[in-house]
């Protein structure tokens, strides 16, 4: 089955100014773009006048307008619309399946405060089996990308981050940019020593060259398969997301992996996607970790 990337709009400026960004996406990777909107008819057990064909009309006006103002900005693209029949969360997860990337606002109308306040957005980026790239609007226009680098945080082991390096470098070189790998680290507990993990700092000639020593190895081999993108590395004591926002200001790109986790209210993004996708300056790609 042929890759797409999907922007989903519902009108408002965030979600105009994702299809945007989505577009600039798929012109990069030589993609075609499609631009879904969810909707379906749902009669209010109200004593209200309802008419079916009216907000049918309004809900294809929306797409048409929205496929109007990608067209006319990137002529070059490939741009398809759909009405999906569903709840927004329903109806992206459910395009999934053709779906190289999935691109959001950050912001959208409905009942709630925010897009990805507990909202929406939330729901499908920690529902999500393909990355997910959540867009803000500035004064309600497309944001031009700063000329930047893409950033990714790196945790864990290579196998931890491999998903999100791996997404890191192919957007970077489908984009002509630099990558700018960060790894945060914190001093552990007194209960976390033990002699194993020390004898491996101290071979490593201490902690810090023990992290970026664990960088440059979960780096190594997408240097390898992606030989032509530049590549800086970060390591910096504190949490990982202060870490990842404050180098985040110049960046074109952030990328965070998110693991499968589940709360009582559900799945859940985690801390370090959750600090990015409110914080950051810029989009934010979330990645599903394997």
């Amino acid at each position: 089955m042929s890759r797409e990337i999907v922007a989903g709009v519902d009108g408002s400026p965030e979600s105009l100014a994702a299809a945007d960004w989505a577009a600039r996406e798929a012109l990069h990777r030589g993609l075609p773009l499609r631009l879904a909107h969810a909707w379906r008819w749902e009669p209010l057990d109200l004593p209200l006048v309802q008419d079916r064909a009216t907000q049918e009309k309004a809900a294809l006006d929306l797409l048409r307008d929205a496929e109007t103002a990608v067209t006319e900005r990137h002529p070059g693209l490939t741009v398809t619309s759909e009405v999906l029949p569903d709840t927004p969360v329903a109806a992206l997860l459910g395009a999934e399946e053709r779906t190289e990337l999935l691109v959001i606002g950050s912001r959208g109308h409905g009942p709630v405060l925010g897009f990805l306040l507990g909202s929406y957005g939330q729901q499908i980026i920690a529902g999500a089996t393909r990355p997910v790239v959540a867009v803000r609007s500035r004064d309600g226009e497309p944001a031009e990308p700063p000329a930047g680098d893409v950033l990714v945080g790196q945790l864990g082991s290579p196998e931890d981050s491999a998903a999100a390096l791996g997404f890191a470098f192919g957007t970077a070189a489908a984009r002509g940019a630099a990558v700018r790998a960060v790894r945060a680290w914190s001093l552990p507990p007194l209960y976390a020593y033990s002699p194993a993990s020390m004898r491996l700092a101290d071979e490593a000639g201490g902690l810090v060259p023990y992290e970026e020593k664990a960088l440059r190895e979960a780096l190594a081999p997408w240097r390898e398969r992606y030989p032509d993108v530049p590549v800086s590395e970060h390591v910096e004591l504190g949490s990982a997301g202060q870490v990842l926002l404050s180098a985040s200001g110049t960046a074109q790109l952030l990328v965070v992996g998110r693991r499968a986790k589940r709360g009582a209210a559900g799945p859940r993004v985690g801390s370090v996607a959750h600090a990015a996708l409110h914080l950051a300056p810029c989009p934010v790609a979330v990645v599903p970790q394997g």
